[in-house]
């Protein structure tokens, strides 16, 4: 059974308790597999990018029919830290509610809009409007250079920039390690593995060091980074603070010897697609 999610965020916990473990967040208008019934109050779920934990029924819209056709249609993402939609195309109207980077929606035909304005079409069929330049339609990969990717996916990431860190978060609000790499290639297009490592079945695959270019992924001991190119990285700090920039030049002012000096691998996607 596919069912679409209709919560900001909808909390994905290791077990069917709220008390229990986030491993992960899925943002609004996102498409999901509910593997199995647990509860009135819990399923077991299942992403696109096939990561699996338990979430709340509320939070979702079981309707098989809808969500096939939802994931066809709704081509347009949030690109903006945040964004309100509202009842009317203008500043002064109410909220309806208030969307995330990365959610799904709907982008309507409407020539009576203002061009400024975009009509959307909620998960709940209910029409309302965003600012046009907070979206941008879905990316494929396919659709991009090597050197686009590349260059996209490191700005993507900064676009996290001083996000808190968050234990299995996955939004402006808040963001883990592993959550701002496959969130930054996700958005340009690519589902890689939600965790801090190399997991055979998906398309990254190991390199040496110093094969290493920018956009690629840095392992390290439960954590993860994305390279920006001249011994610069971004990632959402281990340290439990923010999304942030270091190096792994020992002279840089941003080193941090602790993770430079311990580096498990390197991952990179293109490799994986010349193979």
């Amino acid at each position: 059974m596919m069912a679409i999610v209709t919560a900001m965020m909808a909390s994905l916990h290791a077990m069917p308790d709220k008390a229990s473990e986030l491993v992960d967040e899925v943002l609004y208008g996102m498409t999901v597999e509910i593997v199995s019934d647990v509860n009135e109050a819990w399923v077991f779920i299942r992403t696109a990018y096939r990561y699996e934990g338990y979430c709340q029924r509320a939070h979702l819209l079981q309707e098989a029919t809808l969500a096939s056709t939802w994931q066809q249609e709704a081509q347009h993402v949030i690109c903006q830290s945040f964004a309100d939609v509202l009842q009317q195309p203008r500043i002064q109207s109410t909220k309806l509610l208030t969307l995330v980077k990365g959610s799904s929606i709907r982008v309507m035909s409407d020539e009576a809009v203002p061009e400024e304005w975009s009509a959307v079409q909620l998960v709940s069929g209910q029409t309302g409007y965003v600012r046009t330049k907070w979206l941008q339609p879905k990316i494929t990969v396919q659709s991009l250079s090597e050197q686009q990717f590349r260059e996209n996916v490191v700005e993507t990431a900064l676009s996290y920039l001083t996000a808190p860190y968050r234990w299995g978060g996955k939004s402006p609000f808040g963001i883990d390690c592993s959550g701002l790499c496959s969130m930054a290639y996700l958005l340009n297009g690519v589902y890689i593995y939600r965790d801090a490592r190399i997991v055979e079945g998906f398309p990254i695959v190991s390199i040496d060091q110093d094969q290493m270019q920018k956009g690629d992924l840095i392992y390290f001991p439960g954590h993860i980074a994305l390279y920006m190119g001249n011994d610069l990285y971004v990632h959402s700090s281990l340290g439990g603070n923010e999304v942030t920039v270091n190096s792994l030049d020992a002279k840089h002012p941003l080193y941090r010897q602790d993770l430079a000096t311990t580096i498990l691998a390197v991952g990179t996607l293109f490799n994986a697609q010349k193979d």
